[in-house]
C-alpha cells in the first residue's frame, strides 16, 4: 500500500505483533455501526457499509464482531458522529491529515493538537496540508488472481483512472467520485479484495534520509492511531522502504 497504503500495512503488521487487534476492531466497528445508523442495514443496499464491512473482513474481524456493530446501529441513537478531517504539519517539513469519526469535536481537536506539538509539529488551518495531496480511491487484486491484461480491462471499463503492475499485486486508482461504481465491478469478480479504500495521497513525497527522521515521523503516525477518535492518517513523508 505505497505512502499512505505502505502506512496501513505498517500498523496493521505493529498491531498483530504488540496484540492490539482489538483496538484496530474497535474503529472498524464504530465505522460499521455509524455506516448502517446512516442507511440502509444490508450491505448490498449501502455502500459505505459495504466498504466498512470488507475493510473489517480483510482484517479477519470476526462475523459476530461485524453484525453487532451493525445490530449497534439500532441501539446507538443517542450519539451522533460526525466525519471530520484535521489537518497538521509534523517536523522536517513533514504533513499529515487525519481522518476522524467522533461525537465530540472538541475533544479530537485538543487531543490531536497535543500529539502534533509533542512531537514538534502543528495543528493547522483546515486546506492548509489537503493541497499537498489528492483524494482518490484505491484497489489492490493479487497478481495470483488475474493478468495484467485482464485487470487492465476491468479497471478501464468500470472507469478507473489509472491501473499499475506493483511488486505482488494490481493497484487500480479511481476518482473519489467513481470509488464505489469502480469497486463494484471488481467485488463482481472477487469474493475478497486485497485492499480497498478511499486515500489522501502526495502530489510529491517527502523523502526523508535518516532512520532517525523517520521514527520521528512513525512516532506521530503511531501517537494519532492510538487515539479511538482517528479514523485514518495520511502523510506525505515516503514510507516504502521502512522495514518492521
Amino acid at each position: 500500500m505505497a505512502g499512505h497504503s505502505h502506512w496501513a500495512g505498517i500498523k496493521h503488521k505493529k498491531g498483530r505483533a504488540d496484540k492490539e487487534r482489538s483496538k484496530i476492531f474497535s474503529k472498524l466497528s464504530r465505522e460499521i455501526t455509524v455506516a448502517a445508523k446512516l442507511g440502509d442495514k444490508d450491505p448490498s443496499m449501502n455502500p459505505r457499509l459495504r466498504a466498512a464491512v470488507q475493510a473489517a473482513k480483510q482484517a479477519n474481524m470476526p462475523k459476530d464482531n461485524i453484525s453487532r456493530a451493525i445490530d449497534k446501529s439500532q441501539a446507538n441513537n443517542n450519539k451522533n458522529y460526525e466525519n471530520l478531517r484535521y489537518e497538521g504539519f509534523g517536523p522536517f517539513n513533514s504533513a499529515f491529515i487525519i481522518e476522524t469519526l467522533t461525537d465530540n469535536k472538541n475533544r479530537s481537536a485538543s487531543s490531536i493538537r497535543t500529539i502534533l506539538q509533542k512531537n514538534g509539529g502543528r495543528l493547522g488551518e483546515t486546506g492548509s496540508t489537503a493541497h499537498l495531496f489528492y483524494n482518490c480511491g484505491v484497489i489492490h487484486i493479487s497478481k495470483k488472481k488475474l493478468n495484467e491484461e485482464e485487470i487492465f480491462e476491468i479497471a478501464t471499463n468500470s472507469g478507473a483512472m489509472d491501473c499499475f503492475n506493483l511488486k505482488n499485486y494490481h493497484e487500480i486508482i479511481s476518482d473519489k467520485e467513481n470509488f464505489y461504481k469502480v469497486k463494484n465491478e471488481f467485488d463482481k469478480r472477487f469474493d475478497k479484495l486485497e485492499y480497498s479504500g478511499i486515500e489522501w495521497r502526495p502530489i510529491n513525497y517527502l523523502n526523508l534520509n535518516e532512520n532517525e527522521q523517520i521514527n520521528q515521523v512513525l512516532k506521530i503516525l503511531e501517537a494519532l492511531d492510538q487515539f479511538d477518535d482517528v479514523q485514518n492518517v495520511f502523510t506525505n513523508v515516503n514510507l516504502e522502504n521502512v522495514k518492521l
